[in-house]
């Protein structure tokens, strides 16, 4: 019965949370700054580290960051309660970081091509698949210099995907979403982000196929 009792009031309290965020985002809409300030607080750290994890690098981080809300500053009054605030914020950001992947993607393509991989010493220190290659490797410094290049080659080939497929890609695998939520968060259908996913999986084996 305890345990029982003990499920009801969780249940309760997170009827009164979700309650409490409709009443934050109405006061938000209807002009409250300090609701809106709470919002952010609320949800900031998701933001952040969403942003991180899709542009991998600080300053595009923190960009997005600040872009991504003030779009949801800008469009509060256009949010309906018809999915969860959660969802309506993450598909803010997540289409933020689709134009800033595509506006990299194009600067990319105006410079030459760098045959040893771009970003090689800048940028592959910090990705997952590098950091699990470098796993004790900090004692031996041919492991952390392969360590290093095998990180570059997976950034590499992870640039050559379209926006859309990498943030599928990234979403599904690096935050371990599952396909209907990323539709919700991108605006689209299950079916169109399961289609995403299999051509960038496609791809990256394709690319990557020297590292087996």
């Amino acid at each position: 019965m305890g345990m029982a009792l003990a499920s009801r009031e969780g249940a309760g309290q997170a009827t009164v949370k979700a309650v409490d965020e409709h009443a934050l985002i109405r006061e938000a809409q209807a002009g409250n700054r300090s609701a809106f300030e709470e919002l952010v607080r609320r949800y900031d750290k998701d933001v952040l580290r969403l942003a991180s994890n899709l542009m991998r690098r600080p300053e595009d981080a923190r960009d997005i960051y600040q872009e991504a809300f003030l779009k949801v500053y800008k469009n509060l009054h256009r949010f309906r309660f018809e999915c969860s605030f959660y969802t309506w914020v993450y598909r803010v950001v997540t289409n933020v970081c689709l134009d800033h992947i595509r506006r990299r993607n194009s600067r990319r393509e105006d410079q030459a091509p760098d045959p040893l991989g771009e970003g090689l010493e800048s940028s592959s220190g910090t990705d997952f698949f590098d950091r699990q290659a470098q796993t004790g490797a900090e004692s031996d410094p041919e492991r952390r210099l392969m360590g290093k290049e095998i990180g570059a080659r997976i950034e590499n080939a992870l640039s050559q995907l379209s926006p859309r497929e990498r943030v599928v890609f990234e979403m599904k695998h690096y935050h371990g979403l599952k396909l209907r939520v990323i539709g919700e968060m991108l605006g689209t259908s299950e079916e169109t982000v399961k289609n995403s996913l299999f051509r960038a999986t496609q791809k990256l084996r394709s690319r990557l196929e020297s590292l087996r």
